[in-house]
């Protein structure tokens, strides 16, 4: 560079001062203003082309260094001033995977394979403090003087938020979690080692039968990805009902045109509306994650009417105590005696999926397990019993099956969709056989 052209080279200029400077200049139009920060993509676009035209009018453009978190200048002013600020980086590739992003005082963390990951960018107090403002302005009712809200963006993004007595101070928290498959396929599921692919034809008939299956397991351990894949392959001319505690499955996107209720609703709201549900007359019903004992109890008289199809997903560490937890959350809830009900739980499912998250992130189904009751003889005492049917090996990585199809299972099937319970149970006589030893 000469030193003609450095004198006239504009000045650089800190990025935060230039923030400073365009902010004033932009149009002062409350509802654009609104609309922009809440997300909406035609506001968003037209107040960075409002920022584009006055950083070239005012002589900025090429002033400042742009955070490397950011792609143009006018996305990173817009970003800083009006949007998510260094989260911004968390909607795009190859972010945009990620289902947990988390700010922890400064700190910016995003989930990536399984692990939280701590970013380069900071967002100072006084800018969270901006960015949780900018959050509950989709949602007037939750009140800024709160220190919990648990509120959700324009893509559905889940957004979590502690402060005030509830964080040590200078450390509030903000955490984000969305949705995110890739695709939704038993093959895709397979791919990553989630499932044995040898068992998709297994899977495939059990949708068939209109088994009643429960996805258990821990957070973030893939039941909910197992649960919408299964539900995919669901006949969609059938009628279905799904009750969420949280949107987290597009049903309408998976299945396009297919006669499903979507309902998000728990607690007290579903106790209201629960009635009407049970007196519907929908083929199925989804329980997207049963949290407390109104929605176990719901889920449990929907199967108890002869309705089949029911999926369920619930939190658990140990799928072999499922009926007697499920129990003691519904005698919580509403009262009863544990076994009596316990009995009642086991009684409304067929077969139990507990899904795991191992160390590193990867998930697997780590059993299948018929679920039953059954009494020793015509006067004996009635108990509840889980076998399983498919176990894995973590040593070897490795699925390990018993062909143990019960009376009750087998007539249900037969009784159902013959043709589909016949691929059930062969496959399952397929994969339980001895394996012939390698040959040398």
């Amino acid at each position: 560079m000469t030193a003609a052209q450095a004198a006239s080279a504009p000045a650089p200029m800190a990025f935060a001062d230039v923030c400073r400077a365009v902010e004033p200049l932009l149009p002062a139009e409350p509802e654009a203003q609104k609309r922009a920060i809440i997300g909406y993509p035609d506001a968003v676009e037209r107040f960075k082309g409002e920022i584009a035209n006055i950083l070239d009018a005012q002589g900025l453009r090429g002033t400042f260094a742009v955070p490397p978190w950011y792609e143009t200048e006018e996305e990173a002013v817009f970003e800083e001033v009006w949007g998510k600020a260094g989260l911004a980086e968390w909607w795009k590739p190859p972010y945009d995977a990620s289902p947990s992003a988390k700010v922890i005082g400064d700190d910016v963390y995003f989930l990536v394979d399984g692990r939280m990951q701590k970013m380069p960018q900071r967002i100072p107090a006084h800018r969270r403090q901006q960015l949780i403002r900018a959050i509950l302005l989709r949602t007037p009712g939750e009140r800024l003087d709160r220190d919990f809200h648990e509120v959700y963006l324009l893509d559905g993004c889940r957004v979590t938020v502690f402060k005030g007595a509830l964080a040590k101070a200078g450390r509030d928290v903000i955490i984000f979690r969305r949705y995110i498959v890739p695709e939704y396929t038993f093959a895709e599921q397979a791919q990553r080692g989630t499932i044995p692919a040898e068992a998709i034809p297994l899977f495939e008939a059990m949708v068939r039968v209109g088994y009643n299956v429960v996805f258990c397991g821990s957070v973030r351990s893939a039941k909910t990805t197992f649960l919408s894949t299964w539900q995919r392959l669901e006949d969609p001319a059938l009628e279905g009902v799904m009750v969420e505690t949280d949107p987290e499955i597009p049903l309408h996107r998976l299945m396009p045109g297919a006669p499903i209720v979507q309902l998000v609703c728990d607690g007290e709201r579903l106790a209201h509306v629960s009635r009407n549900l049970l007196r519907s007359d929908a083929d199925y019903f989804i329980l997207a994650e049963a949290r407390d004992g109104i929605a176990l109890d719901m889920a449990v008289r929907v199967a108890r009417k002869g309705t089949g199809r029911m999926k369920m997903t619930y939190h658990t560490r140990d799928p072999l105590a499922f009926p007697e937890d499920a129990a003691v959350e519904i005698v919580r809830s509403l009262g009863g005696d544990v076994r009596e009900t316990a009995l009642r739980v086991a009684g409304s499912f067929d077969y139990l999926f507990h899904f795991a998250s191992l160390p590193g992130g990867a998930k697997r189904l780590k059993g299948i397990y018929e679920m039953g009751v059954r009494a020793a003889g015509p006067s004996a005492e009635r108990s509840w019993h889980l076998h399983a049917i498919c176990r894995h090996d973590q040593a070897r990585d490795a699925w390990i099956w018993n062909n143990n199809i019960s009376p009750d299972k087998r007539l249900r099937g037969e009784e159902g969709d013959p043709a589909a319970f016949a691929a059930f149970a062969s496959t399952l006589a397929a994969l339980a056989a001895p394996q012939p030893e390698a040959r040398p």
